[in-house]
């Protein structure tokens, strides 16, 4: 008979489900769409029941493919730091505040002033930002006080799905380790946090290792989904966390390069190790008793995206006429132009920024334009940019101790063959690709694999299920890189103060 496991991944946008079989091949993927709102500037909201009915549509479907009893485990995987807050009853109370959603920068003020930032890094291994789930507790309690008063129970995404596959409260250390409430050093729940949130500990869901096989699809899940009763549910990880698992970063060497809308580069750890600024995230990793340094770019492959919408429209129609994708038109267009783009950059802070400054302020910028240059190097520039705040993480990580040999990547903009050189270059390490494409959803069903005993550790399951598929060597334009970077960096600081007035005047006179 065969044995199959199930990755779930409750995404932003859609939940993306795949069923893989015991060698860790993809047999289906099933991914269900849906939209969130954004009812305010700087607001982000979802409705819990459409990750609920996604999660359905996409299990019976890979239920009728393998047939349900031969599956034997759903490992979870979802985005992080979204507030789920349940009533007495198990109902939701009010729309997910999700991770993109930046209203709560006083209440991370105040919950930091009260802790005291040194104590804060210390205990969670991160600033308190906008984005993360404590100070959205506090905003609900100061804002919708009527809600807040009926509070039972707080999950994050891909737990609220457990919930209604289970009827079981859990969660998991890395997904947890984004919330505030985390002692990340000792993964478990801080009692010092929780009480400067003053909240009850009741409300917080048990949290384990990410491979730990922790509740069971109940009746009810079951009836719904067309899975059998009783089938393992494992703790999975934070969406992060997963996708690292997925790409085999579980060992200390290896460095996770994402290139999707945002951009996150990824480092294992053996040991707990703090950025004494907060400007490199600290996590537990979904590998059991490691932890991780995470940097977030919220726009990377999505200031791409924003220059092929706005700028690139002529490539644009030529693809709807049949012809090539407007993405890779550009790339060849962004090739005319030398590396360096003639003293052109370009700073990717479309949505404000992360790694390394949190900055909810800081804009994008073309600096350095002049009357010698054309599209190609404005196009160029971009991608260049983006390479540059990806490697501000990467810089971060070796000032602590973790010098990659190789950068695995992935995301929409690795598969461009011109920018993995771009990278490589910038990065001055060699890039490779994968087999593996299926992102968290392919790390939490491997932690499934490892939760229900196919494999007998995540590090074993990655090893005989992973493997380079591609290659990228650094090539002489590294030089170019290395006497541009360090003018990217001095822009930031010099433009900081005019990002915060830009952003005073555009409130101001905003509709």
């Amino acid at each position: 008979m065969a044995t199959y496991l199930i990755g779930l991944d409750v995404g932003t946008s859609s939940t993306k489900a795949i069923l893989i079989d015991e060698a860790g091949e993809v047999v289906d993927t099933k991914v269900p769409t849906y939209d969130f709102s954004t009812p305010r500037p700087l607001w982000a909201e979802s409705d819990p029941e459409h990750w609920w009915e996604a999660t359905t549509e996409a299990l019976r479907a890979l239920a009728e493919k393998a047939g349900p009893e031969n599956i034997a485990g759903i490992g979870l995987t979802g985005q992080m730091h979204g507030l789920v807050m349940l009533d007495g009853a198990g109902k939701v109370l009010r729309p997910c505040i999700m991770w993109n959603d930046q209203r709560t920068e006083s209440q991370c003020a105040a919950i930091t002033e009260q802790v005291g930032l040194a104590r804060v890094l210390q205990l969670t291994g991160n600033p308190i930002l906008p984005g993360f789930t404590a100070p959205k507790i506090a905003w609900v309690r100061e804002n919708e006080p009527e809600v807040f008063a009926q509070v039972d129970k707080i999950l994050l995404p891909k737990d609220y799905v457990r919930y209604r596959l289970t009827g079981e409260f859990f969660t998991d250390v890395s997904d947890a380790s984004g919330m505030s409430l985390l002692d990340v050093a000792n993964r478990t729940w801080s009692d010092e946090m929780i009480a400067a949130l003053d909240i009850p500990s009741s409300w917080l869901p048990e949290v384990t290792e990410s491979p730990v096989a922790s509740a069971k699809i109940s009746a009810e899940g079951a009836l719904a989904t067309g899975l059998v009763a009783g089938t393992p549910v494992i703790a999975g990880g934070g969406d992060q966390a997963a996708q690292a698992v997925g790409c085999g970063i579980v060992s200390e060497g290896v460095v996770s390069t994402t290139v999707g809308t945002s951009g996150v580069v990824f480092a294992h750890s053996d040991e707990y190790r703090v950025d004494p600024e907060g400007r490199l995230h600290a996590f537990c990793h979904a590998v059991p008793g490691r932890w991780h340094l995470m940097g977030v770019m919220l726009s990377a492959a999505g200031s791409f995206q924003w220059y092929r919408n706005e700028l690139g429209k002529a490539e644009m129609e030529a693809e709807a006429d049949g012809g090539l994708d407007a993405y890779e038109a550009l790339t060849q267009l962004a090739a005319e132009a030398p590396p360096g783009s003639e003293g052109l950059l370009f700073l990717p802070y479309l949505s404000g920024e992360r790694t390394p400054y949190p900055d909810p302020s800081a804009r994008g910028s073309f600096v350095g334009l002049s009357l010698r240059h054309g599209r190609a190097h404005l196009t160029r520039a971009v991608l260049e940019g983006v390479s540059y705040g990806l490697n501000d993480s990467l810089s971060l990580m070796r000032q602590h101790g973790v010098e990659p040999d190789r950068v695995i990547l992935s995301g929409g903009g690795a598969r461009s063959k011109f920018w993995r050189q771009m990278l490589a270059d910038v990065f001055a390490a060699r890039c490779e690709l994968l087999n593996a494409t299926e992102g968290a959803a392919y790390g939490a069903a491997l932690l499934a694999a490892v939760g229900v005993g196919v494999y007998d550790s995540v590090e074993s399951a990655c090893g005989k299920c992973i493997r380079v598929t591609d290659q990228t060597e650094v090539g002489p334009e590294k030089e170019v890189y290395a006497d541009f970077y360090p003018r990217y960096q001095a822009l930031y600081p010099a433009l900081k103060e005019e990002f915060a007035a830009l952003s005073t005047l555009s409130d101001k006179y905003a509709g």
